[in-house]
């Protein structure tokens, strides 16, 4: 996590890039965007739903191979009818057993951000996002905004701009952006990385939306 040394090199990177512009840049900085309680369920059920069968056809593979080979009395298919019956009592106490241990040990913090699959990581990421470019654009007057979104618990990143920036800058800025702060993720001082992606935006900003007029910088917003 950021310090609070480390929010004030980025409010003065922000200052840094949008002065000489029109534009708006903010940088939201994230914890972890979801709490993926969803997780630990469809872990739990998949142990639930896939081991036991497993450990059942193995476990009866020697008695069908009895019943199957030699002729059988009444008593021996009263025994194995009993057998029958309590393996299948255990199979679902087993079941129920394998789900709340499986969903307990997947909902330690660690666990479950090392089993959530990262296709739901980013999706969450985006989602966020997105909603606070959403609530940017309705406290600002430019539509020249560029939202740095960093989810610091996932490694992600994303970055949302206006339309009308967008048009002029392409794809190819916003990916340097992103790539800059994934970048710095994995040095010691991930503030460099943020701090090169926002000087990134400053340019674009600067090349195709200049301005004259004194700025005020947006401090980052911690979520």
């Amino acid at each position: 996590m950021l310090t609070p040394e480390d929010h004030r090199r980025i409010t003065a990177a922000v200052a840094a890039a949008e002065e000489g512009s029109s534009g708006d840049i903010f940088c939201v900085l994230a914890g972890e965007v979801s709490s993926y309680r969803e997780i630990p369920l469809a872990w739990g059920a998949a142990a639930a739903l896939v081991i036991p069968p497993i450990v059942l056809a193995v476990a009866f593979r020697p008695l069908l191979a009895a019943i199957t080979a030699s002729d059988w009395t009444a008593a021996q298919a009263g025994a194995a009818h009993s057998e029958l019956a309590f393996a299948l009592s255990a199979y679902a106490i087993v079941q129920i057993c394998l789900f709340g241990l499986v969903a307990l040990v997947t909902s330690l913090a660690p666990v479950r951000r090392l089993v959530t699959p990262r296709f739901l990581k980013r999706h969450r990421v985006k989602k966020a996002a997105y909603h606070h470019f959403v609530a940017h654009s309705h406290v600002r007057d430019s539509e020249t905004g560029v939202l740095i979104f960093v989810a610091l618990v996932e490694r992600q990143v994303e970055v949302l701009a206006d339309a009308a920036i967008h048009a002029k800058v392409g794809d190819a800025v916003w990916t340097s952006v992103a790539s800059a702060v994934q970048a710095g993720m994995k040095e010691p001082d991930p503030t460099a990385g943020i701090e090169t992606a926002i000087a990134i935006c400053g340019e674009a900003l600067k090349a195709h939306f200049p301005s004259t007029s004194i700025r005020v910088a947006h401090a980052p917003i911690d979520d």
